[in-house]
């Protein structure tokens, strides 16, 4: 008998274990989507075309470089509650609805400028979320979380670093920084127009109170970050060679704070290193290459748009940077076509999984509204851009 509950029990206890393990590859799967259909790509891409000495030239790997730096420095800052204190403070200024939310959404769309689409939406859609809880005004959630997504993809397009397809292609062509911010001014001031009157729109002047909440920053930990953050701008504008940040803002980290570099979004940048193996071997096939240059040809602009929807803009512009010489309608291309789907954007699919974690059964409303606005200011920003 006692043999007999020994080895219930023993099985009982694999079982939890098999399952709790199944959970966390689920989890894993379901967070890291787009890095596993990346090495998916890659993989069939791989079949067709071997490895070999040419697979090195695919790889751009200062743009790696560069999006390590600033997502290092990221982390260390918010480790520091550092964008936190300071989007807190700003939203402390306004005394309702309307203006809190167009705070959020102002923060998130500057943060985006500054720090990358992906990481504002990590650092201010919490905020979001706790101003509008602790103010009992959720029911402005999903609208607030969806145009902080907006702001976020559409704000970074104004910056080489703004969007990591943006760091991309900032590199890949040479583009000078004038000519840069030149071609996006115009979608820029556009999309802050529309972002401006559908916050005035849906969200009512409703009076608020926001909770006090008292902020210590670190003052030498926080002047050295702020110091590296600068350092990291300044290498994705090529005043210093690259390797610099490589050795010097991670050796600073590690001593101050090893746990951001653990925190650093590692499989975004595995993500473009699958990408890069993915589109390499896509340029290399003969057929396909015929097939998008011929596409690239007929109008740049519409077909990057279009591509985002399907394969998001990232591996978007990684891949049709291939096929074209054009590379301001693919810039703005890959840059609009971050609205729209749910798959247009990395930073859309955050948001929607920081969304569900407050309100999973609100999931289909978020979903029917989010498509509504984006598919909205897509169109706009199709017309508007094919104009310029």
């Amino acid at each position: 008998m006692r043999t007999y509950y020994s080895s219930h029990s023993h099985k009982h206890l694999n079982n939890q274990l098999i399952g709790e393990l199944l959970h966390k590859i689920n989890a894993f799967c379901k967070k890291n989507a787009v890095m596993l259909i990346a090495l998916f790509a890659a993989c069939i891409t791989a079949v067709i075309i071997p490895p070999d000495k040419e697979y090195l030239s695919y790889f751009d790997f200062k743009t790696l470089t560069c999006l390590f730096c600033v997502l290092a420095v990221v982390c260390a800052l918010k480790n520091v509650r550092f964008f936190y204190m300071l989007a807190h403070s700003i939203v402390k200024l306004f005394k309702n609805a309307r203006a809190s939310v167009l705070a959020l959404v102002y923060v998130t769309f500057i943060g985006s400028m500054l720090i990358a689409n992906d990481m504002a939406l990590l650092t201010f859609l919490p905020l979001g979320y706790i101003v509008l809880s602790t103010t009992g005004k959720k029911k402005y959630m999903a609208f607030t979380f969806i145009m902080q997504n907006v702001a976020a993809n559409l704000g970074g397009m104004l910056t080489p670093f703004g969007n990591p397809q943006n760091l991309y292609l900032y590199t890949r062509f040479v583009i000078p920084t004038g000519e840069f911010m030149g071609i996006m001014a115009i979608p820029f001031a556009v999309s802050v127009l529309l972002i401006t009157i559908c916050c005035l729109v849906f969200v009512k002047p409703e009076p608020l109170e926001l909770t006090d909440e008292h902020f210590h920053l670190p003052p030498v930990k926080t002047a050295i970050y702020v110091v590296l953050f600068a350092l990291s701008i300044i290498i994705v504008f090529r005043v210093i060679p690259y390797v610099v940040g490589l050795v010097v803002i991670p050796a600073v980290i590690l001593i101050l704070d090893r746990k951001a570099l653990l925190k650093v979004d590692y499989p975004l940048l595995l993500t473009f290193v699958f990408f890069f193996i993915f589109a390499g071997n896509m340029a290399r096939i003969e057929p396909v290459k015929e097939l998008f240059s011929t596409l690239m040809q007929r109008n740049t602009l519409l077909f990057s748009a279009l591509s985002c929807q399907v394969i998001s803009n990232v591996p978007s512009s990684i891949l049709l940077a291939q096929f074209t010489t054009n590379y301001k309608d693919l810039l703005l291309g890959v840059n609009i076509g971050g609205v729209g789907t749910l798959i247009s954007s990395l930073a859309s699919l955050i948001t929607l999984r920081e969304y569900l974690k407050h309100d999973e059964k609100g999931a289909l409303k978020y979903v029917g509204l989010f498509s509504l606005l984006n598919f909205s200011f897509l169109a706009i920003l199709l017309a508007v851009c094919s104009f310029i």
